[in-house]
């Protein structure tokens, strides 16, 4: 017999290792991405329909989905203008027959333009382009799934080096800062990091775009930010491939945009429209693929959300501040995945995407622990600011509502503003579990010291000490549930 959850519903083993990202939920690239399982389970076993969810660092939006899906109402801020657009898609899909006709009709109307770009004088389409330095090593088209190598005249190679354009890109500055551990420098700049043919066919793009209006131009325009980093010069070539095995190859196989602004002094070009198209079609198959679920309304402001029958409040800006603004004892559940100390500089790597889509984002007020020279984001910085952020949380929090946190750093200095939480004398620590990441991190699992997995550490508000143990009975279905608390800076 099923345990059930505090709402009498089954509850259902979560497994800590869990499923890769499918779907929506795959669609785009978001640093520090958690698996929505994890989420689901929480949000089904800690509330019930109607409850009302907050999320202060929302991330990529699977919280907000998950919360949709489960008739949950549900407010989220994150300072990262870009992760409330990806939100957005999220929440408010546009309808598949509109999405693809638009998608059609670029192809028939643009794709022509762009396929120019990567045309050879005798007629073909490069669809790679193999880079050493500044010059062209090899080039190929693609017939179905096989790679051609094309073999061109010297003079033609050296006009596809040289390329350029009357047709100039909409003119969008960077805004980075001297980083080494994400390779940039504060005059970095997109013809650093983009080939002019590249910045010629994105610009294409997205002056087609705007025939298009709602949730078919955002959708156009997150496709396009998804294709950012293959379009790129920091997709590396894969070669040797097999050499500690003693079975190296000789083929050069495509990498991809790992992470940070690294550009490899061998790398590939790849053609735009390809990769446009290739996270287009993932996007149709998503859309095509998600059930309709609950109509989802998104209010503009909280006092419209409280005032209306709209399902989600989101706000992009600083939740120190965006917490002020939401009454004592109104929330059920928090559930959240802060910055995690130095592990992810958020609005420095989302800063490609959030030019694109021309938007500025707040770097002062950011939560982060960075090492960008100028920037002043040191621990004891991000400890003031999450302890006050979590101080407010417990604030808007229901008596007997909880607080769920995705927590791991590896140094114990991270943990600090955590161990506030415990402090306070509404709020008791009830425990934990980890939660290991659904994709591997070249980042994660090669920096020393690299953790593989975070912690989801569960808080309970003025919680009565049956509840408690009601808790500790249930959650023990999780493997490795523990009422104990995690070793700080525990490295996995």
């Amino acid at each position: 017999m099923k345990q059930l959850s505090l709402f009498n519903e089954p509850i259902e083993k979560i497994p800590v290792t869990p499923k890769g990202y499918k779907g929506l939920a795959g669609f785009h690239k978001y640093w520090g991405k958690k698996p929505p399982e994890a989420w689901s389970f929480l949000i089904e076993n800690l509330t019930k329909e109607k409850d009302l969810i907050l999320d202060p660092f929302l991330g990529s939006g699977l919280i907000a989905k998950k919360c949709a899906d489960l008739n949950r109402r549900f407010v989220g801020f994150d300072i990262n203008p870009f992760s409330i657009e990806l939100t957005k898609l999220c929440l408010d899909l546009p309808d598949y027959t509109k999405l693809k006709k638009a998608l059609d009709i670029l192809k028939e109307k643009i794709k022509p333009d762009i396929d120019l770009l990567y045309m050879t004088s005798t007629g073909e389409i490069i669809t790679h382009i193999l880079w050493k330095g500044n010059k062209i090593d090899r080039l190929w088209e693609k017939t179905g799934r096989k790679r051609i190598e094309l073999a061109l005249p010297a003079d033609e190679v050296s006009k596809l080096e040289n390329f350029v354009s009357k047709a100039m890109p909409i003119k969008k500055k960077l805004n980075l800062f001297d980083n080494s551990r994400i390779n940039t420098r504060k005059d970095i700049s997109l013809k650093d990091l983009f080939t002019s043919r590249a910045l010629v066919a994105t610009d294409k793009l997205i002056l087609s775009f705007s025939r298009h209006n709602g949730n078919v131009h955002r959708a156009l325009m997150l496709i396009l930010t998804a294709s950012l980093g293959q379009m790129s010069n920091m997709v590396f070539a894969v070669t040797r491939r097999g050499k500690t095995k003693g079975t190296e190859t000789e083929k050069i196989e495509v990498g991809s945009w790992v992470i940070g602004y690294w550009r490899p002094e061998q790398h590939f070009e790849i053609n735009a429209w390809n990769c446009f198209e290739n996270k287009a079609n993932k996007l149709l198959k998503a859309v095509r693929d998600t059930d309709g679920g609950n109509i989802v309304k998104i209010s503009n402001s909280f006092g419209d959300f409280t005032d209306s029958r709209n399902t989600s409040y989101l706000k992009v800006g600083d939740s120190e501040v965006l917490l002020q603004d939401i009454p004592d004892n109104t929330v059920k559940l928090i559930l959240t995945d802060p910055p995690h100390g130095d592990r992810i500089p958020y609005l420095e790597l989302s800063e490609l995407w959030n030019t694109f889509l021309g938007f500025e984002a707040d770097f002062d007020n950011e939560l982060v622990v960075s090492d960008a020279k100028g920037r002043n984001k040191d621990t004891d910085q991000y400890n003031r600011k999450l302890s006050a952020i979590f101080a407010d949380c417990v604030r808007v929090l229901e008596p007997q509502g909880f607080l769920a946190v995705m927590f791991n750093a590896r140094s114990s200095e991270h943990w600090k503003s955590l161990h506030t939480l415990e402090a306070m004398s509404e709020m008791e620590y009830v425990g934990c579990y980890p939660m290991n990441y659904s994709a591997g991190s070249v980042i994660q699992d090669n920096r020393k010291g690299g953790l593989i997995s975070d912690y989801v550490l569960l808080y309970g508000k003025q919680i009565a000490y049956v509840l408690r143990k009601k808790i500790n009975q249930q959650f023990g279905v999780i493997d490795n549930w523990s009422a104990e608390y995690p070793k700080v800076g525990n490295q996995q």
